[in-house]
């Protein structure tokens, strides 16, 4: 499929084209004149700076010419929960300048809705029809001929990136650009000839700063950014667009095309991908016109820089799957080279206060799916996370100088793991989150590492996948290979006749998602039994777990942070087994592409029930409990070190509280079993009724523990019932699980009212407490996990 025909010709209206000229003729200072002294970078548009009042100025020679403007944040804020990262891309916009009077206007084109025709009267219609979006308004200063000079600095320094909005929605504070405080940035103001590149210091001024903002700033009245745009030509003709399917792996670039047939979709979908054509067609074997080239950020720290290098690499071997030769290539980014420079695909290193997500973004244009620049931002700390899971379950630390190799060997390949899932993330691949359940079968799946029980040992030998997967080799294949459409359609068969599953974020990253192969962290092709797998790597990690979990020298309250993994190591599997409650099996499928589509099928009862039990197993009082030894080991935190993120969040003061840690992991299980929309479904299957009479013969009316175990037991009570209510009193619930539910919390209320401890007592009391009122308001709310992803 061709380029769309939109934007290739713009049509301008009569009263557009008038004031284009009539302002040309009218002003009488020239450019030559008015730039008289001033610094000159000649390029895609030229750029004149007058020193003297820090001004920037933008030679308009392209009127009525659409164009690519993005807007990036090459220096950030600093913080993960803020999400304002260093090399943060903005939207792609596809857009043009245009003359009214002494002003030049940037207005955004609306690229959703078009009309692929080669009638310009159609495709004029369209541009009548719905709005565009005007995003600067630029004086005109000089002007020489069909050429205006534009005062830019205003725009450079404007909140483009929405900053002010994202502080404020995330309560971090009032601000706004405080111009005098910001500045135009040379070092990285550069233009080139297919694309000009402009930066500036920009500081946002406020008040009522959020702890976030405090946490990373040296003054939180005053935050000090960089904001960069780029002014894109768009792409060269030759790129050939390829439509869309559910199940190539692809991410969708989505248009209404008004100039389709009214019996066929008028909803168009393109695969996102880099241009990649052989030098020679014929061959089997070929370099490509143009490799795909990434460029690796200098300031990454050896060993991490090498495996950084080598997880991003194995994307070659797809690509020499399909017969390229060297078509892609990893470099270290050259020291002039700027990072935000739309020709250079990058792969940046990226520091947070705390650690956080990686992410892979695009430069895409709008109109056709080409992928013109793919940016990757990995978090630093990341790596530290996989060393601390490593020590924790494994307790390394013997000796005055241990023997770490193969924890940190874990971390490093959990690098190269990472490098390659961002870097295909901007290849245009979505996530596969069905690859670890499917044999470990895709990059693109967030894994979890693999540990095994060796002597009765815990062992890290084989912690994660070296390489792609095969369903990796098969979205390359599918995206960038020379296929037809009928070789494409065959594609697709037979990658699904070789069992390789595929479930979406849509399908899997929902609490409540109705997929029973989509899962994140996960492993194993059956969910119950990784889950009780897990459960004895964790009870021999617990058993162990001591002073040998940390080095030398560190405080003994810090065993808090390396217990936290080790404790809650069964948390994504969890989830993984609570989406057979309910679950199915279905793919996405193509009517005609197969004969007998396996369409859509409910996990069946027994497999339900045996996920049921795996999940009440992790609310046992023995699950939960602590050992006593371990217990006495954890003091408060020692002067200089405070509680954090990373730490447990108690009810006893500075003390470490384990009824609270049980409490958390508690209701994280619980949670997923009494998710609304999966009591709706069990509701629809008619097992809801056996599922709520077995949470509760398993939580609230359990027989009475004895010691430690009891005090557990009572608080897995007060979760339970606090997440009965919330589910409750949810309006996702439908009326019939709704009825359902209301029945068996009279019963448990009956029930209540006749049990003489306090505990039991205090329950009856928040029950009635409802039915008088018709109000659930609980004075207990069960405390948060500390944060599990990412790994």
């Amino acid at each position: 499929m061709l380029a769309p025909a939109l934007y290739t010709t713009t049509s301008v209206d009569a009263a557009s084209v008038k004031n284009s000229s009539t302002v040309s003729a009218k002003n009488t200072v020239s450019i030559q004149s008015f730039t008289q002294g001033m610094q000159h970078q000649s390029g895609y548009f030229d750029v004149y700076y007058d020193a003297n009042n820090d001004k920037l100025y933008l030679q308009v020679d392209k009127l009525s010419q659409p164009f690519i403007f993005l807007s990036s944040l090459p220096r950030g804020i600093g913080s993960n929960d803020i999400g304002l990262d260093r090399g943060q891309l903005g939207a792609t916009r596809l857009v043009q300048f245009e003359q009214f009077g002494n002003k030049v206007l940037l207005k955004q084109l609306n690229t959703y809705y078009r009309a692929d025709t080669d009638n310009p009267a159609e495709r004029l219609s369209i541009d009548e029809a719905f709005a565009s979006s005007v995003i600067a308004g630029l004086p005109v200063v000089a002007s020489t001929k069909s050429t205006v000079l534009v005062d830019y600095t205003d725009f450079l320094k404007s909140d483009i990136h929405q900053i002010s909005a994202s502080l404020a929605r995330q309560k971090q504070g009032n601000y706004k650009v405080d111009s005098n405080r910001s500045g135009v940035y040379l070092p990285r103001t550069k233009a080139f000839v297919r694309n000009t590149e402009l930066e500036a210091l920009v500081t946002y001024s406020g008040d009522n700063a959020g702890n976030f903002i405090r946490q990373v700033t040296p003054s939180s009245n005053a935050i000090s950014v960089h904001l960069h745009h780029s002014l894109i030509a768009l792409p060269e003709e030759g790129y050939q667009s390829q439509p869309f399917h559910p199940y190539s792996g692809y991410w969708k670039v989505e248009y209404m095309d008004y100039g389709t047939a009214f019996d066929a979709p008028i909803i168009k979908r393109l695969l996102p991908k880099h241009r990649l054509q052989k030098k020679d067609p014929t061959a089997t074997i070929s370099e490509a016109v143009e490799p795909i080239v990434y460029y690796l950020d200098p300031g990454v720290p050896e060993p991490v820089r090498t495996a950084l290098i080598e997880g991003a690499m194995w994307w070659n071997s797809a690509f020499e799957n399909i017969g390229y030769k060297n078509a892609f290539q990893v470099k270290v980014l050259p020291e002039d080279a700027d990072p935000m420079d739309v020709r250079y695909n990058v792969i940046q290193w990226v520091h947070r206060a705390t650690r956080g997500w990686s992410y892979g973004a695009s430069v895409t244009d709008p109109r056709t799916g080409e992928i013109i620049k793919g940016h990757v931002t990995l978090g630093s700390l990341r790596v530290r996370q996989d060393f601390l899971i490593a020590t924790g379950l494994t307790a390394p630390y013997t000796s005055d100088n241990p023997d770490v190799s193969k924890q940190k060997a874990m971390a490093l390949a959990r690098i190269r793991q990472l490098s390659a899932h961002e870097v295909g993330h901007t290849l245009g691949i979505i996530h596969n989150f069905a690859g670890s359940a499917n044999g470990l079968s895709t990059v693109m799946d967030y894994p979890h590492p693999q540990f095994d029980i060796t002597d009765g040992k815990i062992t890290v030998n084989n912690p994660y996948r070296e390489g792609l997967g095969e369903w990796d080799n098969y979205a390359i294949a599918f995206g960038y290979g020379d296929y037809s459409a009928s070789q494409l359609t065959q594609l697709v068969q037979d990658a699904k006749q070789q069992g390789l599953e595929y479930m979406a974020d849509q399908d899997a990253r929902p609490q409540g998602g109705v997929s029973a192969i989509g899962h994140l962290w996960d492993n194993g092709s059956d969910p119950v039994a990784e889950l009780n797998r897990l459960g004895e790597v964790r009870k021999i990690a617990l058993a162990n777990f001591g002073l040998n979990n940390i080095a030398n020298g560190q405080p003994l309250s810090s065993l808090e942070e390396a217990l936290v993994p080790v404790y809650l190591l069964h948390r994504y599997q969890v989830e993984a087994v609570s989406k057979l409650l309910g679950g199915a099996f279905y793919e996405y499928e193509l009517k005609g592409e197969h004969s007998s589509p396996k369409g859509f099928r409910w996990v069946n009862s027994k497999q339900q029930q045996q996920a049921l039990q795996a999940l009440l197993s992790t609310l046992e009082p023995e699950y939960l409990a602590l050992p006593d030894s371990l217990l006495a080991l954890i003091p408060p935190k020692a002067y200089g070190d405070s509680i954090g993120r990373e730490s447990f969040q108690g009810r006893y003061g500075l003390a470490f509280d384990p009824l609270s840690a049980a409490e958390a992991s508690a209701n994280l299980t619980l949670q997923l079993i009494l998710q609304p929309q999966r009591l709706n479904r069990l509701s629809g299957q008619q097992q809801l009724n056996g599922v709520l009479d077995t949470v509760l013969a398993n939580t609230i009316k359990q027989k009475a523990a004895k010691g430690n175990h009891l005090l557990i037991q009572q608080r897995v009570a007060h979760v339970t019932f606090y997440q009965l209510m919330q589910s409750l009193t949810n309006t996702e619930l439908a009326p019939e699980a709704k009825a359902q539910l209301q029945s068996k919390l009279t019963e448990l209320g009956r029930w209540l009212g006749k049990q003489k401890d306090a505990n039991h007592q205090q329950l009856h009391s928040q029950w009635q407490g409802y039915l008088e009122t018709g109000l659930w308001q609980s004075s207990f709310k069960p405390k948060a996990l500390p944060p599990g992803s990412p790994i």
